[in-house]
Formats: structure tokens, C-alpha cells, sequence
């Protein structure tokens, strides 16, 4: 299947990653969350998402988008993008983000936006953080978003955790040991790759394959600047950060 994360209201970018994904052969597309922030697309991200994914998480972004949570836990840029999409979403839109929950742990890879401690907030950066945090999943391969960053790490089974970013175009045998994935981020990637990220998932074989995709940057920007939403979302698409 393929598996990615933080769209944030980059529609060119979830556009360019989709048809990267049909042409991959998968045959389910699996969302960690945060559909809207940051971008100025949050209709047509939902729409698309709903036209094309199995299974979507709720990341932080449209928790705080549904009030869900508050938005003073959000820097000054991220609160700005939630309020501006606050106002701008549409009610069919906002009432589908609602129903949903930010992990699943029910398919085969379980499901966390964030964590499997924390599922809406914690950030897994670190290989202390993904040793506290393999035990906790409901599976032996686990998937989270949240950071934009695309990660393995992996317990042996032997308790030593390992892990490092994963670039595009890299690729790990899933067979042996406890895995924690990180896809990378669709819309606001943060690895210094300026391209999308997504992931190609084999649960059959057990193999994963990181991706990166171009896409027309200059049409988010343009987009976020169009909304008056804070410059700085816009010009960091063009570094990755």
C-alpha cells in the first residue's frame, strides 16, 4: 500500500504524489494525518483524500482546525494557518474531519499520526524515543507522521534500537525485528528535500521503499501568498525545512 502523511493543504503536491502512487501499483493509499495547516487547499486536500484513501488519520492540524484542541498549543505561523482554515473550510469538510481519529491499530501495520504513546503530539526524532516507543504498538510494524522527516528505526529484538532517515529512493526488509516507519511528509517536507514524500508498503513481502516526487512548488507558494497566509509557509517548500 502506500502510506504518507502531512498533506497540509498542498494540493499540487498530493496531486503529483497520487499519480506517482497509481503508476507504483499499490493498492491501498493509508493517510497519517494532517490533511489541512499551513496550506492554502484545505477543500481539495479533504476532497481528494476522501476520493482516494482507505484509511486517514487525524493529525494535530485538523484537531485543531475541528476544535478539538487549542490553538494556543500552536506557534504563531501554524495558529495563523489553523484560524485561516478555520474560516475557510467548508462545513461538509470540517464534519468528515471530525469522524476522524488520529491512530488505528487494527490493519497489519499499526497506525499512529504521531506516536504510539502519544498519537497526536509527540515527535519520534530519536532512537531513545523510538526504544520507549516499540513496545507500545499494537503491531510489529508501526507507522507514524507528524515530523515531515522520513524515518526508520528498528529493535532487533536483541534491544538495540537503530535508526536513521530514510532518503528517496531507499528501501528496508521489514521481515525480522520491531519497526517504527516514518513515510516523510507529503506537503511540508522538513529533511531538506524540498520534493513530496510517500512510502510504497508490501505487507506480503515486508519491504518498504521510500519515495520522493517533484512537483510545482511555485503553485502552493503562490497559493499560501494569495490566501495572506504567513509568507514563511510558502518559502520554506523551496528548502525543505
Amino acid at each position: 500500500m502506500a502510506l504518507l502523511s502531512d498533506v497540509h493543504g498542498n494540493l499540487p503536491a498530493f496531486e503529483a504524489v497520487m499519480a506517482d502512487v497509481r503508476n507504483s501499483g499499490a493498492e491501498e493509499v493509508w493517510c497519517l494525518g494532517d490533511l489541512v495547516g499551513y496550506g492554502a487547499q484545505p477543500d481539495e486536500c479533504v476532497a481528494l483524500a476522501r476520493e482516494v484513501c482507505d484509511r486517514v488519520l487525524a493529525g494535530n492540524h485538523d484537531l485543531v482546525v475541528t476544535g478539538d484542541i487549542d490553538i494556543g498549543d500552536f506557534s504563531s505561523a501554524a495558529a495563523a494557518a489553523a484560524a485561516w482554515t478555520r474560516e475557510n473550510i467548508s462545513a461538509d469538510a470540517l464534519e468528515w474531519l471530525r469522524a476522524l481519529d488520529p491512530d488505528d491499530e487494527k490493519p497489519a501495520v499499526a497506525l499512529y499520526h504521531a506516536s504510539p504513546r502519544d498519537p497526536v503530539w509527540e515527535y519520534v526524532l530519536s532512537t531513545w524515543q523510538a526504544e520507549e516507543c516499540l513496545p507500545l504498538m499494537a503491531r510489529r510494524v508501526g507507522a507514524v507522521g507528524h515530523s515531515h522527516v522520513a524515518l526508520w528505526f528498528r529493535d532487533d529484538d536483541g534491544g538495540k534500537v537503530t535508526g536513521a532517515q530514510a532518503a528517496g529512493g531507499s528501501d528496508a526488509d521489514l521481515s525480522e525485528g520491531r519497526w517504527l516507519l516514518n513515510p516523510g511528509g507529503v506537503g511540508q517536507p522538513r529533511d531538506g528535500d524540498p520534493r513530496a514524500a510517500w512510502m510504497l508498503l508490501d505487507t506480503g513481502a515486508w519491504t518498504a521503499s521510500w519515495r520522493r516526487v517533484e512537483y510545482p512548488i511555485e503553485q502552493a507558494a503562490k497559493a499560501i501568498q494569495d490566501a495572506g497566509l504567513p509568507p514563511v509557509l510558502g518559502d520554506r517548500l523551496y528548502t525543505g525545512q
